[in-house]
């Protein structure tokens, strides 16, 4: 058997950004808009500080105004919610987006409870995980399942009766992956810890969503043979003080070898997540001023 095709998060990252510049230059042309985007960042995790600053580049180069709010990590809990009360009333800020983890001292579920559903362009207010349970419309939708199905789709369009496994439950991929598949007609498995037999639940699965942040776990004997692999994990391997390795959930090797399809880590899933952001953001603008949102 032929090895995978890769699912070039990057390259449909791309196009998706150049779709969103050319729309968003039509809505300063025609309707005078700015999409703004407001950016919350407490405390000095390198990386979350390396997510900040891609997501403020990228809002720049297509043309949504970027707010970036820095605060300490001891910063008071108040102080963060009268800052989030603050971003909900300005007319500036269509989307508020705040950067995970928090430190420990802070509530994280009160926090992102603060922000206006219309402006959570995380999609992680619970009336936004409301709106996609029930499958009702103006749900603002995560952005890394949203950017997951994006590559499923680029593979195979049409997903009615396939069979799907969701690796993982967490609210941020797990819970909204399996439904925005339910919403595509697959038959989906949830997977998680506790599952029996977790080898023979993949490989009855057309389509594999990986997202439990365990390194490798998915084996090559694992996975259908033509089955579409989705690597959501991203761990950062120790390399005995050399630049840190970045490995996936999946044995991508090994998957590679029985799978259709399968997006490589780094290089996947992320740049859908950081192209699906800017999408919400200019969704939550055109909502908020009465326009027609973009339909890609």
């Amino acid at each position: 058997m032929a090895e995978a095709a890769l699912l070039d998060g990057k390259a449909l990252a791309t196009k998706l950004r150049t779709a969103l510049a050319s729309e968003l230059a039509r809505l300063r042309r025609e309707a005078r808009l700015a999409p703004g985007l407001a950016v919350v960042l407490v405390g000095d995790d390198p990386a979350s500080q390396i997510y900040v600053r891609t997501k403020t580049r990228q809002c720049e180069e297509v043309g949504i105004k970027s707010f970036a709010h820095r605060l300490p990590a001891d910063v008071r809990q108040e102080d963060l919610l009268t800052l989030i009360r603050g971003l909900n009333r300005d007319p500036r800020v269509h989307g508020i987006l705040v950067q995970l983890p928090l430190p420990a001292a802070i509530d994280e579920a009160e926090v992102l409870a603060a922000v206006d559903p219309d402006k959570d362009v995380d999609g992680f207010h619970v009336v936004n995980a409301g709106r996609l349970f029930a499958g009702i419309s103006g749900a603002l939708v995560p952005c890394t399942p949203q950017g997951c199905l994006r590559l499923i789709k680029s593979r195979v369009p049409k997903l009615a009766g396939l069979k799907a496994l969701v690796l993982g439950r967490s609210n941020i991929v797990g819970k909204p992956m399996a439904m925005l598949l339910l919403a595509e007609h697959c038959t989906v498995t949830m997977a998680h810890s506790h599952t029996f037999d977790l080898p023979g639940e993949c490989r009855a699965a057309d389509i594999l969503v990986a997202a439990v942040g365990r390194p490798e776990l998915v084996r090559g004997d694992w996975i259908k043979p033509g089955a579409i692999v989705i690597d959501v994990g991203i761990n950062r391997l120790d390399n005995g003080g050399e630049k840190a390795k970045l490995l996936g959930d999946v044995a991508f090797e090994e998957a590679r070898r029985v799978a259709s399809a399968i997006t490589p880590v780094p290089g996947g899933v992320g740049p859908m997540t950081v192209a699906c952001l800017l999408r919400n953001t200019v969704i939550a603008a055109c909502r908020a001023n009465d326009l027609e949102e973009p339909a890609f």
